[in-house]
């Protein structure tokens, strides 16, 4: 009897072709013939492992998370929560993505139109 690949992975449910079954089975097993999946690719330190920096990504975000909650819940009824939202839980998000702390930025004009873009990354405009 054989086993059907798409049953092994309990959170995963795949439909089509986008990511077959094979494709994810060996990502889990770590495939090396498959790009992106080396701590070289996430530039990470020497001998340091991509399991351990996601788990301090994770861990970092969930315990954000209820901080950032807590915060809201403190706000009086319609109080805007924007700033709360931005320093609590988006900058720390960003950050934990890969971008730094995002520079902020001033309304921006083209052909005289104005744009509400709060922050930029290197030259691509983020809106928080």
């Amino acid at each position: 009897m054989r086993i059907r690949r798409s049953c092994l992975f309990t959170c995963i449910h795949t439909e089509g072709g986008l990511l077959p079954a094979d494709l994810l089975l060996k990502i889990s097993e770590g495939d090396s013939s498959i790009p992106g999946l080396s701590s070289k690719d996430y530039h990470l330190l020497p001998g340091e492992k991509l399991n351990e920096a996601i788990n301090r990504s994770w861990n970092r975000l969930t315990s954000a998370w209820p901080s950032f909650k807590k915060a809201l819940e403190k706000q009086p009824v319609g109080t805007p929560s924007t700033g709360i939202t931005r320093e609590r839980w988006l900058l720390p998000l960003f950050q934990e993505l890969g971008y730094g702390r995002l520079t902020p930025s001033k309304t921006t004009e083209i052909d005289g139109k104005p744009y509400p873009i709060s922050h930029f990354w290197q030259n691509a405009p983020i809106h928080l």
